[in-house]
C-alpha cells in the first residue's frame, strides 16, 4: 500500500462515524471557530486585549503550555512498562499514549504562537534559521526538543497505523529503537522547559534546582490521569477492551509520582520558610497573601488540598480500584496540577515585581476563548487519530480487510 492509498484509507475511516461522533466533531469545530475569532481580535489589537502587562508578562498561555508539556511527557508511563518490561496489558494500548503525546505537543506549540505579540516572526524560533542565540538560549533548546519529540511521536504513530492498515506486524528493529529514544526525549522536553524557568536568576521563585524534578513528578501524575479517563471513555464508546490490570497499574504508578510531587513541594516550602530570606515574599503572596492582595491564595490551597486527597485515594488499593473513587482521584489530580502549573507557578514569580509593585492578574474572556479553541484542536487531533487506531487495536480493520479479500476471491 502506497502513501496515497494509506492516506485515503485513513481519511475514509476518520470520516465515518455515528451521529454522536459527528456531534462531538461539530462541537469541537465550533469551539475552534470561537477561539479563532478571539485570536483575530488579539492579532489586530495586540496583547493588550489580555490582562498581561509589563509586571506579569507570562500568564494563562504559558501556564497551559507548561501543563501540556507534562501531559506529552507522561506517555513514558505507558511506554516503559510496555516496551522495557514487556508488560502485555499496557503494551496493547501504548499507542494511545503516543497519540495523546502528539495532541499535547500540538497544543503546546499553539499556546506558544498565541503568546507571541508578533507571530509573523515565528521563524526566529527555528534554531539555525532565526536569531534565537542558539545554543545559549534555553528557549531555543525548548523549541528544538518539543519539535523533535513531536516528529518522533508522529513517526511512531504513523508507522504503527500504516502497518495496522496493511494487516501486518510492525518491524521491531524500526519501532523499538524509536520508542526507546522517546523515553529520554520525554524526560528531556519537561526538563528543558523547567530549565527555561530555573535559568532566570532575576526570578528567585523559579531559580531552584529542584524545579525540574518537580515538573517531572507532576507530569507523571496529570498525564496518566487524563489517560485513565480517556481509556474509560473509549471502553464505553468503542469496541476496544482495555484490561483493568492496565488501568490499576497506571493508577499505582500515579500514587508514587504524586507522593514525590508533594514531597518536593514540601521540601521547597521548608527551604523558603526556614531560611526566611527576602525571597520568601513570593511564597507568602501565593499561600497567605500580602496585605489585601490575596487573589492567588484560594488557588494555592485548592491545588494542595486536591493533591493530598488524590494521593490518599490512589495510595489505598481499594479506592484506586473502585471506578468512582478512581475517577474522582483523576479529576482531583488534574485540577491540582493544572492550577499549580498556572496560578501556582507562573504568576507568583512576577508578584511582587522587581520594584515591589503588586499587579494581580486574572485571565480575560479573550484568553479563555483562545485557550478553549486550542484545547479543542488537541481533542480533535486525538479523536481523529483514535478513530483510525481503535479499529486496528480491536482487529476490526483486519476482519473487514479479510472479508473484502475473501469476497474478491469468491467473485
Amino acid at each position: 500500500m502506497g502513501p496515497i492509498k494509506f492516506a485515503a484509507t485513513v481519511t475514509r475511516y476518520a470520516l465515518r462515524g455515528s451521529l454522536a461522533y459527528w456531534a462531538w466533531i461539530g462541537f469541537l469545530l465550533l469551539l475552534v471557530a470561537w477561539g479563532v475569532g478571539a485570536y483575530l481580535d488579539q492579532f489586530r489589537e495586540g496583547l493588550v486585549v489580555t490582562n498581561m502587562r509589563d509586571q506579569v508578562s507570562w500568564a494563562f498561555y504559558i501556564g497551559n503550555f507548561t501543563f501540556l508539556v507534562g501531559v506529552a511527557a507522561a506517555a513514558v508511563v505507558l511506554v516503559i512498562p510496555a516496551y522495557v518490561y514487556q508488560w502485555k496489558p499496557i503494551k496493547e494500548v501504548a499507542i494511545l499514549g503516543e497519540i495523546l503525546a502528539v495532541s499535547a505537543i500540538v497544543m503546546c506549540l499553539l499556546f506558544v504562537v498565541v503568546d507571541m505579540g508578533r507571530p509573523d516572526r515565528f521563524w526566529h524560533l527555528i534554531p539555525g534559521v532565526g536569531h534565537m542565540n542558539f545554543p545559549r538560549s534555553m528557549l531555543a533548546w525548548d523549541v528544538l526538543v518539543l519539535n523533535v519529540y513531536l516528529v518522533l511521536n508522529l513517526v511512531i504513530v504513523t508507522y504503527l497505523l500504516y502497518c495496522g492498515v496493511q494487516g501486518r506486524s510492525y518491524n521491531a528493529s524500526i519501532v523499538v529503537p524509536l520508542i526507546m529514544f522517546s523515553i529520554p526525549a520525554a524526560v528531556g522536553i519537561h526538563t528543558v522547559t523547567a530549565f527555561v524557568y530555573a535559568g532566570l536568576p532575576g526570578r528567585p521563585y523559579w531559580n531552584a534546582s529542584i524545579l525540574a524534578p518537580r515538573f517531572l513528578c507532576s507530569a507523571f501524575c496529570s498525564g496518566p490521569a487524563i489517560m485513565l479517563i480517556l481509556f474509560q471513555i473509549l471502553q464505553r464508546t468503542t469496541k476496544i477492551a482495555i484490561k483493568d490490570d492496565a488501568i490499576w497499574k497506571v493508577a499505582e504508578l500515579m500514587a508514587y509520582a504524586m507522593f514525590l510531587n508533594l514531597f518536593l513541594l514540601g521540601a521547597e516550602l521548608f527551604k523558603e520558610y526556614y531560611s526566611n530570606t527576602e525571597h520568601l515574599v513570593h511564597f507568602q503572596y501565593l499561600f497567605a497573601g500580602i496585605a489585601h492582595h490575596r487573589a492567588l491564595v484560594p488557588y494555592a490551597w485548592t491545588f494542595v488540598i486536591c493533591g493530598v486527597l488524590a494521593f490518599l485515594l490512589f495510595l489505598i488499593p481499594a479506592t484506586r480500584r473502585n471506578v468512582i473513587t478512581l475517577n474522582i482521584g483523576c479529576l482531583l489530580i488534574y485540577a491540582s496540577v493544572y492550577i499549580e502549573k498556572g496560578m501556582g507557578l507562573v504568576m507568583p514569580a512576577f508578584t511582587p515585581d522587581t520594584l515591589g509593585e503588586i499587579y494581580e492578574y486574572t485571565p480575560t474572556m479573550h484568553e479563555f476563548r483562545i485557550g478553549a479553541g486550542i484545547f479543542s484542536v488537541g481533542f480533535l487531533v486525538f479523536t481523529l487519530l483514535c478513530k483510525v487506531a481503535v479499529p486496528i487495536l480491536t482487529g476490526e480493520f483486519a476482519a473487514r480487510r479479510a472479508s473484502g479479500t475473501g469476497a474478491a476471491a469468491g467473485g
